[in-house]
């Protein structure tokens, strides 16, 4: 799995390397002592896996999540403050490693990781528009105020154009996103997330019901209810999609 390491301690990054030594499946593709240095590794490496610190100078661990285009890795933070353990749960990280880490923890966390890892393709040449093109198991995350989620695409049902904002329909949350439906819709997957209207995209896996609507347009009911219309000008395109 291809790793990165986060860390602004130079001595604790080589602490890591060192323990990570046993496990083979384990491949550390670069390292960073902060946001800044990290930000563009993971754009033009594309890690599947991120060993975190949170506090560091600069942008903290959870700032540096947030600024991440696209899909988000899978993370392990790495701390020494243990006052953060509640709220890197509420990120639904991985796991959480405490300094100094054990290497016991250290050996739960890589086995759970590869209990819930899918496999990847490596990125390259012939694949990169693909890995640019966010599709139903791909995962974001996602900072509201306080409140933090990595989420996988294929929960989100609905984008909801707010303004300058994207309202996400996911389970029971509705958080807003600093983005606009236009960045979104290049970004996602057309043949799963279509653009209804000028204010919505939906997830196509989660119609329930669809219905004639005025002036040639389609009225579709999503399952947790949200009734949302299909404009006239994209009715057409979304009934070559679902063969109707």
């Amino acid at each position: 799995m291809r790793t990165l390491i986060v860390d602004d301690e130079r001595l604790a990054r080589n602490e890591l390397k060192r323990l990570l030594e046993p496990f083979d499946k384990i491949e550390i593709i670069g390292e960073a002592a902060n946001a800044d240095e990290a930000l563009p590794l993971i754009e033009s490496l594309q890690p599947e896996l991120l060993f975190l610190d949170i506090q560091m100078p600069g942008k903290n661990g959870f700032e540096l999540l947030t600024a991440i285009e696209g899909k988000a890795p899978e993370v392990i933070f790495t701390t020494a403050y243990d006052e953060y353990a509640i709220k890197a749960f509420e990120f639904n990280a991985l796991d959480y490693l405490l300094k100094p880490i054990d290497q016991d923890r250290l050996r739960d966390a890589i086995n759970r990781l590869e209990e819930n890892q899918v496999p990847t393709e490596v990125p390259s040449e012939t694949n990169e528009r693909a890995n640019k093109v966010l599709g139903i198991n791909d995962q974001v995350f996602v900072k509201d105020g306080e409140k933090c989620w990595f989420v996988k695409l294929d929960k989100i049902r609905l984008f909801e154009s707010m303004g300058n904002y994207v309202r996400l329909h996911f389970d029971d949350q509705k958080p807003l996103v600093l983005k606009s439906l236009n960045n979104l819709e290049e970004r996602l997957d057309s043949n799963i997330y279509f653009r209804a209207n000028r204010k919505h995209i939906i997830n196509l896996n989660w119609i329930e019901k669809i219905e004639p609507w005025f002036s040639g347009g389609l009225l579709v009911t999503l399952q947790g209810g949200d009734k949302i219309e299909i404009s006239r000008r994209q009715a057409i395109r979304f009934k070559e999609l679902m063969s109707l």
